[in-house]
């Protein structure tokens, strides 16, 4: 396919129009558009139910990483009527209003059509939306770890674990994700009756608490200023208001990344020293 051509494919039922397709996204190593839109094809089946129910928000790079992007959350001008969406009131916007209308995401049409426009980043909230697109109490809680200057992800492993049997105390089972960016998520489920507020005061307890144990490798504060040598664990992003990027979503980075959902046993590995823990490329999780 020639650069700028358009063409139309058949993807669930719907009939879309791809184009640019030999555009290079990632110019650190050649990854073009097509390249980039046959791995979220390949990886639907495990990312779409990561984001059912769950209101999108994008991060966009029409021309590759190395171009401008913008954030969206609006459903984008001329989307098609079939894509679903939901108006969320009280979340506002740049332009004002007081509400946003979001895209969902509930098939592979969907999701092929917000990345042709350049979606390389989903991001998702805590939270999912009934039948009637009424937002429900979160089903799920989130803790980032964010490594400051002269930290990485051999920290980030060693202060997972802590997390992880902290939570195992309280009856909670985590899941780690490599960022595709510095750091890491950890995720667990919940039973979907307390409130987003809820679980960010519990989440910030949590934080305070091992930033107590551990000082010299935990902080829950947000200052940047303290953060050198440390793992910042960002219990904010269980806020209603707030998202974190999707498992298996690619990042827009100098190089392909995708979050990764990541073993136990990898990040044991990578606390005892017999193993490195890397963010993983986005060809690795096919």
């Amino acid at each position: 396919m020639a650069s700028g051509e358009v063409q139309s494919v058949h993807v669930a039922g719907r009939t879309l129009r791809v184009s640019s397709l030999d555009k290079v996204i990632y110019p650190s190593r050649g990854t073009t558009k097509g390249e980039v839109l046959n791995y979220y094809v390949q990886i639907a089946d495990r990312l779409l139910p990561q984001l059912a129910g769950r209101p999108v928000t994008r991060i966009r790079w029409p021309h590759g990483v190395s171009g401008e992007s913008f954030f969206e959350k609006n459903v984008p001008s001329g989307a098609p009527d079939w894509l679903p969406r939901v108006e969320i009131q009280g979340h506002g916007s740049r332009s004002g209003r007081t509400s946003v209308t979001y895209p969902l995401v509930e098939d592979l049409a969907g999701l092929v059509y917000l990345v042709n426009l350049g979606s390389l980043e989903l991001h998702v909230p805590q939270w999912r939306v009934d039948v009637h697109g009424v937002p429900q109490p979160p089903d799920r809680l989130v803790i980032d770890l964010d490594p400051g200057p002269g930290a990485g992800l051999a920290e980030c492993a060693t202060v997972a674990v802590l997390v992880r049997d902290r939570l195992s105390g309280a009856g909670l089972d985590c899941r780690p994700v490599t960022s595709g960016s510095k750091g890491m998520q950890l995720y667990a489920d919940l039973d979907g009756v307390r409130t987003s507020d809820e679980v960010s005061a519990v989440t910030k307890a949590l934080a305070q608490h091992l930033t107590e144990e551990h000082p010299d490798l935990v902080l829950w504060q947000m200052t940047k200023a303290k953060r050198g040598g440390k793992i910042f664990l960002d219990w904010s992003q269980n806020n209603a208001a707030k998202t974190t990027i999707c498992p298996y979503s690619l990042r827009g980075r100098e190089q392909p990344h995708a979050a990764a959902p990541r073993t136990w046993e990898e990040i044991e590995a990578a606390v005892a020293g017999r193993e490195p823990l890397t963010q993983r490329p986005f060809r690795d999780l096919l």
